[in-house]
């Protein structure tokens, strides 16, 4: 099942433990690009361009955060529906950066987290209201342009919540969203 893109807005407060970027993978598209998880420990810049590969990219944000204010999501996860809604004051969250910086091409993939995605920013401003959970040494550029535009896909797998599906025609500056995933229980607790 493919959900469509809706809207959003934001807040939250820090805790410990890990939920990870897995694994993942691009089924088919118009390039010769492969899936790559970015380590965010290693400074780098992220949008503008700076890319400008075939590659479907993921990495951690900031891990496990109690929210202290209700997150909006522009599309579902586990907890709520497709055309997304609110992720709750009081719940622990993983937050994760997923984009495509292509030159110009398609792409259709996934991506598995190690704990069910919650909820997805995809827009704009639901981006720049959870901007507090990148918190890490990456480099944010062009952020008025980061979110999927009209004819862009996203969605969470109906048999498998931790897998997000992307079916993307990426161009300059490329797709961009963030994706929330719940605490993971195989992760130790701090």
């Amino acid at each position: 099942m493919k959900f469509w893109i809706g809207l959003g807005l934001s807040l939250a407060m820090a805790l410990p433990a890990q939920a990870w970027v897995m694994d993942g993978a691009i089924l088919q598209q118009s390039g010769s690009g492969q899936f790559t998880i970015l380590d965010p420990s290693e400074p780098f810049a992220v949008g503008a361009d700076t890319f400008n590969t075939d590659h479907l990219y993921a990495f951690n944000e900031d891990q496990n955060i109690t929210l202290i204010e209700p997150i909006r999501v522009d599309i579902g996860g586990c907890m709520q529906g497709p055309q997304g809604g609110v992720i709750a004051a009081g719940t622990v969250v993983a937050s994760h950066y997923v984009f495509f910086d292509s030159i110009n091409g398609v792409q259709y993939g996934y991506v598995d987290f190690d704990a069910p995605v919650l909820g997805i920013a995809a827009f704009q401003d639901t981006m720049a209201a959870t901007d507090f959970l990148a918190n890490t040494d990456v480099t944010y550029l062009s952020l008025e342009l980061r979110g999927l535009e009209r004819g862009d896909e996203v969605w969470v797998d109906e048999d498998d919540p931790h897998r997000l599906w992307v079916y993307w025609a990426g161009s300059s500056p490329g797709d961009y969203i963030r994706v929330f995933t719940a605490q993971s229980s195989a992760a130790p607790m701090m």
